[in-house]
C-alpha cells in the first residue's frame, strides 16, 4: 500500500504520549511482557561472545516495529504477543524481508560506530566506571576520580547526541518497509524527512517524556519521605522502568500513524 506523508501539528507530540498510556492501560501486562521478552532475549544474546551483542543491537529496529504491530492489533481488539517482535522478519515478501535485514544490519553497524567513537572521546572511562560500579571492592575514591574526569561528561554528551541522531532515520524505517513496501534506503530517507517535518511535534514529545520521567522520580521521593524508607526507590525502579519503556514503545505507533497513516483509519497490517 502507498503511504502519504502528512503535516503533523506540534500539539500531537503530547497526544502520542497520552494515547500510549491509554492503550497500555488496557493491556498493561501484555505490553510489559512483550518488552521483557525482548529484554530477556537480548540479555541471553549478550552472553554469546562477539556476535551476541551485535545481534542484540541489530534486533532493536524489530522491537520498535513489533510494538507498532502489537499496538495496532490492540487498537483493533486483537492479541498482543511475543512473536509480533519478529513479524517484520517473517513476512512472505522476500523484498521486504531483505530490506528489514538491511535495516537491522545498518543499525547495528551505526550503533557500534557510536559506541566506539564515544569510547574514544572519553578514553574508555565509561567502561571503567561500569566495571568499577559492578565490583564489590570498589572504593568511593575510585568512583569519584572517574566521575570527576571531564572526559566522562564529554563522552556521555557524545553518546546522547549521536544516539539521538541515529534514531532519526531508523524511527519509522521498519514500519515504512512493513506497511509501505519501501526499500531500506528509501525508508531511512523517508523517516528522516518525516521527523524533520514533524520536528515541533517531536520536540514536544521529547519534552513530555522528560516530564513523565521527572514526575516518576518526584513520586518516588515523596514515597520515601512518607514511608521513611529509601528502599522504596529500589523497589519502584524496576517496575517503573519497565512500564515507562513499554509505554514509550507503544507511543511509536501513534507517531507513525500521524505521519504516514491514512486520513482516518490507521494503516492495516
Amino acid at each position: 500500500m502507498g503511504l502519504r506523508l502528512h503535516a503533523v501539528a506540534p500539539r500531537r507530540g503530547a497526544w502520542w504520549i497520552r494515547r500510549a498510556f491509554a492503550v497500555w492501560w488496557k493491556r498493561p501486562l501484555a505490553f510489559v511482557g512483550l518488552f521483557m521478552f525482548f529484554l530477556f532475549g537480548v540479555l541471553l544474546l549478550m552472553m554469546v561472545p562477539f556476535i551476541g551483542p551485535i545481534l542484540g543491537l541489530a534486533l532493536l529496529p524489530m522491537l520498535t516495529l513489533g510494538f507498532m504491530i502489537a499496538t495496532q492489533s490492540a487498537l483493533q481488539g486483537g492479541p498482543v504477543h511475543a512473536l509480533q517482535i519478529f513479524e517484520g522478519l517473517r513476512t512472505p515478501d522476500m523484498a521486504r524481508r531483505k530490506a528489514q535485514w538491511m535495516i537491522c544490519a545498518l543499525y547495528a553497524l551505526a550503533s557500534v560506530g557510536v559506541i566506539e567513537l564515544s569510547a574514544w572521546i572519553d578514553g574508555g572511562l565509561f567502561e571503567q566506571l561500569q566495571i568499577a560500579l559492578a565490583s564489590p571492592n570498589v572504593t568511593p575514591e575510585e568512583v569519584n576520580r572517574l566521575l570527576a574526569d571531564p572526559r566522562l561528561a564529554e563522552g556521555m554528551l557524545a553518546r546522547m547526541g549521536l544516539a539521538t541522531l541515529l534514531s532519526v532515520p531508523f524511527w519509522h524505517a521498519p514500519a515504512l518497509v512493513h506497511w509501505g513496501g519501501q526499500g531500506a534506503w528509501q525508508a531511512l530517507f523517508s523517516s528522516t524527512l518525516a521527523l524533520w517535518r514533524a520536528r515541533g511535534a517531536f520536540a514536544l514529545y521529547a519534552l513530555g517524556w522528560v516530564v513523565v520521567t521527572f514526575a516518576f522520580g518526584v513520586l518516588a521521593m515523596v514515597l520515601v519521605l512518607v514511608l521513611g524508607s529509601r528502599q522504596v526507590v529500589s523497589v519502584l525502579a524496576m517496575p517503573g522502568g519497565l512500564v515507562i519503556s513499554a509505554v514509550f514503545y507503544v507511543s511509536l505507533w501513534f507517531s507513525f500513524a500521524d505521519s504516514f497513516g491514512e486520513d482516518d483509519p490507521a494503516p492495516p497490517a
